[in-house]
């Protein structure tokens, strides 16, 4: 087959840009994408053929690595699966394949740190070659196939792809390197000891061999010779005591294995031994990945058997409210023919599950506790995680006491509080806990039911995220101490002031039972009462709903997934005290049949609304309605 010249989609020479210019500010970091590119191949290797049989063969799994300052090159070996000419076309092209359009937006609105993190999503480590090199060969030839191919590029918008000899399986990239990596201290990539050092530095723990050509001379006088090295330790680091291992190794190991690109948040080795021995080396990452919460997220953990590679995303170890944690577990007491049929049926697995779940909750615990604001940076982008592991809890009592502990929430007082700190601040006369649901704290802050809770120093926990509502019925209580929503129908305060202000109020409703229901006629279904309350105090009025009922921050949620079937029993409030309700009194006494009375009522109700953040059915109505009350 002749030489193909192939394009890149028009955006692709700016990403290579940015990935050139912008994003690795490391030169060192495309000898580490490259070293993990290799071990991958091997990886897969390895694994066709436990059924593939034609694969297996004698020879050694290897990575070599050769600088040359003669032809300033630096060229990366491995004898691993290789590819086939279609797959170099879609693997090595994924940069053109895989969303460039939307990771360039992504990138320009993201800071440096963040765009990082993008760079695992959108598989651009190969073209992290492009920081070092002016131009890039990749030779390749499929394991178990006679052909091999030829990948050309110098990141310019094209590549050529071609047939060439090749003595054997696997991958090699030469890298052409740019006059500035050639020569100076700093970064010299023809230098081997160089090479070698960051071999050490990024991939000690490579499970396959690293190796290199090294001159060594017996005598000064003598001829150099030739002799080859393995350069890195190939001792799995999580094999190693914790005596001998520093953060510094668990970040490097984490940056390494799972292609992250900043260091973990928190990082958990764990080594066990008994009826089932495994260790596991896991950890939190910083930032949540941007997909963590959609149905495609592949989480789950490597799997080792023996310290044998079987599996790369293993989903049946942890829950699914822990998806955010990533790293690898190993135990020499699952075969290496393990299946994922058999995975989900192994009473191996289910014990080491519970106790990795057990561990991670009990070292979050510890988090909280000794270092809070780690754990207020963890909550910020792994706590909605949390929250489901609560919702989804709603029938097993234990894992809701396990969890119930770790859930923090911004309060009318606090930055952050968990709920034993909150019952800990209660007055002695508050016997509930108090909630309100809003888009944000300003929000809530703004609901008019708040001001009596500020006048009297109660602090409200507010739920802004729209799964914290379903988290607080399902808990339901915490401290023998049950959850009251400050806009539920049934709300009100413990304290001897507030239940006078409560008598009085019925008292007034009693003589005003035909202004309510000719208030509640006028708004029409939209509500399902109208009532007099003692929750407001400067607010004209306000929208609660009934006790049993879902509130109108759940029925947008459920709106929101396409679920209109769940609405808000809608409850209308007046204030007695305010000077619209003498107004309402006098029109209503004028003639409760008129078209101001009714459009009154109709407009605090759809001020109501807007309190609430629900924009009316009929903005434009409302308009004219307020317009014509101010003519008036």
């Amino acid at each position: 087959m002749s030489v193909e010249k192939m394009q890149f989609q028009a955006e692709t020479k700016r990403l290579l840009d940015l990935v050139v210019n912008s994003i690795y500010t490391n030169k060192e970091i495309f000898l580490r994408e490259l070293i993990s590119n290799a071990s991958d191949a091997l990886d897969k290797l390895r694994i066709e053929s436990l059924t593939n049989k034609e694969l297996a063969d004698d020879l050694a799994p290897e990575i070599f690595i050769v600088p040359d300052e003669n032809s300033k090159t630096i060229t990366i070996s491995d004898n691993g699966i290789g590819m086939t000419r279609d797959e170099v076309i879609n693997n090595i092209g994924t940069i053109a394949k895989s969303g460039t359009k939307d990771f360039l937006d992504k990138i320009r609105e993201s800071s440096n740190a963040a765009a990082q993190e993008l760079i695992g999503q959108f598989g651009v480590g190969f073209y992290s070659a492009f920081i070092v090199a002016d131009k890039v060969e990749l030779l390749t030839r499929k394991a178990g196939e006679n052909s091999a191919v030829k990948w050309t590029s110098d990141g310019a918008g094209e590549y050529e792809i071609d047939d060439c000899d090749k003595d054997s399986r696997g991958t090699t990239v030469v890298l052409h390197l740019k006059p500035e990596f050639c020569g100076d201290d700093e970064y010299n990539f023809t230098d081997v000891y160089q090479i070698e050092r960051l071999i050490k530095k990024y991939s000690d723990f490579v499970r396959y061999p690293i190796k290199m050509n090294f001159e060594v001379k017996d005598k000064p006088e003598d001829e150099p010779q030739i002799e080859i090295r393995t350069v890195n330790s190939m001792k799995p680091l999580w094999t190693r005591p914790k005596s001998e291992l520093t953060r510094e190794d668990y970040d490097e190991f984490f940056k390494h294995q799972l292609h992250e690109w900043e260091a973990p948040l928190e990082v958990f080795h764990i080594k066990a031994e008994g009826t089932v021995e495994y260790t596991a080396l896991l950890c939190i990452p910083k930032h949540a990945a941007p997909d963590l919460y959609y149905s495609n997220y592949e989480a789950g953990l490597q799997l080792y058997s023996r310290h044998v590679f079987i599996m790369d995303k293993c989903k049946d170890f942890l829950p699914d409210y822990l998806r955010f944690a990533k790293g690898l577990v190993d135990s020499p007491d699952l075969p290496l023919n393990i299946s994922r049929e058999i995975l989900q049926q192994s009473t191996e697995v289910k014990v080491i599950g519970k106790a990795l779940e057990k561990n991670i909750i009990k070292q979050l615990g510890k988090m909280l506790k000794d270092d809070r604001d780690k754990y207020e940076a963890f909550w910020l982008e792994f706590g909605k995680s949390i929250k489901f592991g609560v919702y989804n809890s709603m029938f097993d009592t234990k894992l809701k006491d396990s969890l119930k502990d770790l859930l923090i929430f911004p309060t009318s007082k606090e930055k952050f509080s968990t709920l034993a700190e909150y019952v800990a601040r209660m007055p002695d006369f508050q016997k509930k806990i108090y909630v309100a649901a809003g888009k944000d704290a300003a929000a809530i802050q703004q609901l008019p039911q708040m001001e009596l809770l500020r006048e009297r120093g109660l602090e409200v926990i507010y739920l802004t995220d729209p799964v914290d509502e379903f988290v607080i019925d399902v808990l339901h209580e915490y401290a023998e101490k049950h959850f009251q929503s400050i806009t539920r129908e049934d709300f009100e305060l413990d304290d001897a002031e507030s239940q006078k202000i409560k008598e009085e109020v019925a008292e007034i409703a009693k003589s005003h039972e035909d202004l309510l229901k000719d208030v509640k006629e006028a708004v029409g279904n939209n509500v399902h009462e109208v009532k007099l309350t003692s929750r407001l105090k400067s607010g004209a009025v306000c929208l609660v709903t009934a006790e049993n009922s879902p509130s109108l921050s759940m029925e947008k949620t459920f709106a929101a997934m396409n679920n209109p079937m769940f609405k808000a029993v809608q409850i209308l409030e007046l204030n007695p005290n305010h000077a619209v309700f003498k107004k309402l009194e006098a029109l209503h006494a004028q003639d409760k049949n008129s078209a101001d009375f009714k459009n009154f009522c109709t407009t605090l109700y759809s001020l109501a609304l807007l309190i609430e953040g629900v924009m009316p059915d009929n903005p434009a109505d409302l308009a004219n309605k307020i317009t014509d009350l101010l003519t008036k």
